[in-house]
């Protein structure tokens, strides 16, 4: 049963009027950014807008972070594939096209699969996904030996390896090419967490363990705090996914939410850049299950209107922005 079946009808309908009065939330999967906006906007029409977005690519090829945050949210725009190559063959020295059409066959890839892993894939499926695969991984990997500065294509091999069952050497490996040009790699921390949970072989305690070092390892105000709310999120996730499970609420679950956010998004060096609403959301959600909604209240108040897909389709998959938009407004009641 979902967790909104729960509501009284009273509550419910206060609820809703709430809602009719607050702003209206968006999920943008440009954060905001209006780079990203404008290359995910040029990617749609074509090849012939491919220099406005090798401009903002170029210009942000000199900061790690800001290069994979734009080619992740480019790689997502839908026929992207049908054109990107005609730019790697008219510009075979370039890495940049070699990196986003390696990227988007990274996406691509996992669009031929169910949404959830471990869901049921067909031979056809797998092999679609597998071929297109094996097209990223050699772009990445000649990308990479073109511009071995960049971390950008270690992330999507990442990404790539964990599609492939590259197998945890290579993982590990993948990871640390990341986090020898980037340490503080906020993307490529991410991959690593989920290259760690159960479904992908791992341990909700080994991901935690990864989680709470990485984050106390980082300087005071880095967003790796998200990455103990996330894990946090994944042992609710392997215990059934209840909203009203006790999980979220136990002493050592609230103590590693409180102490990471105080390190991340509480800390006063934090700094808004990027995709930075993911981890206030992230910790928004993880303090709703866990009761404290004061807490939560206080991410709600920073992410005003900006939520996102993750981690709130964990309650509901095809609409996420409900869960956010109804908790946003019983928290603040």
């Amino acid at each position: 049963m979902k967790w909104t079946s729960r509501l009284t009808v009273r509550q419910a309908e206060g609820d809703r009027f709430l809602l009719r009065r607050r702003a209206r939330a968006v999920i943008d999967p440009s954060f905001g950014d209006p780079r990203l906006a404008a290359i995910r906007a040029a990617a749609l029409e074509g090849a012939g807008r491919w220099p406005l977005i090798h401009g903002h690519l170029s210009a942000a090829g000199g900061d790690a972070e800001d290069l994979t945050f734009l080619v992740a949210g480019l790689h997502t725009v839908a026929g992207l594939e049908r054109w990107i190559g005609e730019v790697v063959a008219a510009e075979p020295g370039d890495p940049l096209p070699l990196l986003v059409s390696g990227a988007r066959h990274v996406g691509w890839a996992w669009q031929a699969r169910p949404p959830l892993a471990g869901g049921q894939v067909s031979q056809e499926q797998q092999k679609v996904f597998r071929a297109r695969l094996e097209i990223a991984e050699e772009q990445l990997l000649a990308a990479a030996e073109a511009a071995p500065h960049w971390a950008a294509p270690w992330h999507f091999l990442q990404v790539s390896g964990r599609g492939r069952d590259a197998g945890p050497e290579i993982s590990e490996r993948r990871f640390e090419a990341v986090r020898s040009r980037s340490p503080f790699d906020a993307a490529g921390h991410r991959e690593r967490l989920r290259q760690l949970l159960p479904e992908w072989g791992g341990t909700h305690e080994e991901a935690l363990d990864f989680a709470r070092r990485s984050v106390r390892a980082a300087p005071a105000g880095s967003p790796l705090g998200e990455l103990v709310a996330t894990a946090c999120l994944e042992g609710w996730r392997e215990r059934g996914a209840d909203p009203d499970s006790v999980f979220m609420a136990r002493p050592e679950v609230l103590r590693d939410l409180h102490e990471a956010a105080d390190r991340s998004v509480r800390h006063q060096d934090f700094v808004r850049r990027l995709d930075w609403p993911l981890p206030f959301n992230t910790f928004a959600m993880a303090f709703v299950l866990s009761g404290d909604h004061a807490s939560a209240r206080r991410m709600f108040a920073a992410l005003g209107r900006q939520a996102t897909e993750t981690p709130w389709r964990y309650l509901d998959a095809r609409s996420p922005l409900v869960p956010f938009l109804e908790w946003r407004a019983r928290v603040n009641r």
